[in-house]
């Protein structure tokens, strides 16, 4: 399977692409004045302490104070006690790591377990733990990196060596480049251990990458053929952090100088574009209904205009097997995280569950992020859960609609205009006027005027005042003011 990676650089905001067999998978997206802090290391101050929570509030200079729970206070920081008061107070400094983004109201999430990541290796400063990624399964490949590890903090002569992570990215390497990576590790822990002892509180003492960089850190594998930049300064960096840092990596670096956008020469901007649509159309004719909501996402699955050729539990498992792989892929491309539930056409044969399950579980294997399927329940919807760090796609390019206030429908004019008569007759009891001017939206004055025109009528002499009306196009179908004459 061929992989290419797309950057696309300009002064507001950094994207990337993840594209393989020439079918978008992944977009990230990084606005130069919002961009994310998960990583990044903060010298914090405690503002509240909530015990019935058994967790605190921490001030790391953003416009929300971060939320940090006592099982993410290393007893480093206070005695090793359950309880949040006997772990920190109010005034109290903290140096912590940014584990969440703030999403929606909520703040960001923090952690005092700090952790610093490389090209291989995640470094734990206040462990002694040597772990293994999970996704690197040869019991033998395991055992030999644990090795490669001890051998290269005794060759350092380090006392205090901390704790690593193996990551994915390690499997099969070498004692050389991993010992580069304990290197960099090292020299980056000991600029930020002198910072949190000189940084005031609230202030930032060490930022992750750049998307551009991190990109090189956290997507590149093996099966990654081309890394395309349409930016020569940042093609320059980035060839200089692969020089130091990845040089297995140089010869796949391409700068795109090309004059025709490089997301539009690979229809990226068309695939956003769809990203944010609830349907998605299926090849077969079937389809999905995608809605993201706070607590949980759903999805469910249609078959649309496929008929099939054979019988309906085989059209029903044909069209379950498309969504299955159309799951996985949207889950990655609108980066959906949290509870996720999947209603999947109804299949009576067991088997044609377990394999549809099976191909679910297979497209996620290349996911970034960590899903968990939890099974079917037994109103046949599957359960799983994603990893949630950062905002999703439809989170960083939207806004909740001002006319709706995010809900997705607005009232129809039928229903405005019984408003605005309830409106009026609360005006008539409460006030004396010589009439009424009605400010509507256009297509609530059309139905005032048309439909509606016998019980205006009725209710002009009821009240026994005049009633205008007046078309005011900045109003949304559900905004109206009645102004006293």
């Amino acid at each position: 399977m061929s992989e290419e990676i797309l950057i696309n650089i300009t002064p507001m905001e950094s994207r990337v692409a993840v594209v393989e067999n020439g079918v978008l998978q992944e977009v990230h997206v990084e606005r130069t004045q919002k961009r994310g802090i998960v990583g990044n290391i903060y010298k914090g101050k405690v503002v509240r302490v909530l015990p019935g929570m058994q967790a605190a509030f921490v001030d790391i200079g953003l416009d929300r104070a971060a939320f940090i729970h006592a099982s993410e206070i290393s007893s480093r920081e206070g005695s090793a006690v359950e309880s949040i008061s006997a772990l920190v107070h109010e005034g109290q400094a903290l140096v912590v790591q940014v584990t969440k983004d703030p999403i929606g109201s909520k703040g960001a999430r923090l952690t005092t377990q700090l952790s610093i990541p490389s090209r291989y290796l995640v470094y734990m400063p206040r462990t002694s733990h040597v772990g293994i990624s999970l996704k690197i399964e040869d019991e033998a490949e395991r055992e030999r990196l644990k090795q490669v590890v001890a051998d290269c903090v005794a060759a350092e002569g380090i006392a205090e060596a901390g704790g690593f992570i193996l990551r994915t990215a390690a499997d099969g390497v070498g004692a050389d480049e991993i010992l580069v990576d304990i290197r960099y590790l090292r020299r980056l822990w000991d600029q930020i251990a002198a910072q949190k002892q000189s940084a005031p509180a609230p202030s930032v003492i060490y930022e992750d990458l750049s998307l551009a960089l991190r990109t090189l850190r956290d997507l590149v594998s093996l099966r990654t053929e081309k890394i395309r930049i349409d930016s020569r300064e940042t093609f320059q960096k980035i060839t200089q952090f692969v020089a130091e840092l990845m040089p297995e990596i140089a010869d796949r670096l391409e700068h795109y100088p090309g004059e025709r956008p490089i997301f539009d020469l690979y229809g990226v901007e068309d695939e956003i574009q769809r990203a944010l649509e609830r349907k998605v159309s299926l090849k077969s004719g079937g389809y999905l209904i995608i809605d993201p909501a706070e607590a949980m996402s759903t999805i469910d699955v249609n078959t649309g205009a496929f008929v099939g050729h054979r019988t309906l539990e085989e059209t029903i498992f044909k069209t379950n097997l498309e969504a299955a792989t159309a799951i996985a892929r949207q889950l990655r491309l609108r980066n959906l995280g949290g509870i996720i539930i999947i209603d999947f056409i109804d299949m009576e044969d067991e088997e044609h569950q377990r394999q549809v399950l099976r191909t679910l579980e297979k497209q996620l294997e290349r996911d970034h992020a960590k899903t968990n399927i939890i099974g079917i329940t037994e109103l046949g919807l599957v359960q799983m859960t994603r990893k949630r760090t950062r905002e999703s796609l439809e989170q960083i390019l939207c806004e909740p609609c001002s006319c709706c206030d995010g809900r997705g429908k607005l009232k129809t004019p039928e229903t405005t205009c019984y408003e605005i008569f309830r409106e009026i007759l609360r005006e008539a009891r409460a006030y004396q006027a010589e009439g009424y001017r009605v400010l509507a939206n256009q297509k609530v004055v059309d139905r005032l005027l048309d439909e509606e025109s016998g019980n205006v009528a009725d209710l002009e002499a009821f009240i026994g005042r005049t009633i205008k009306f007046q078309v005011e196009t900045i109003y949304s179908q559900e905004q109206y003011d009645v102004v006293l004459l």
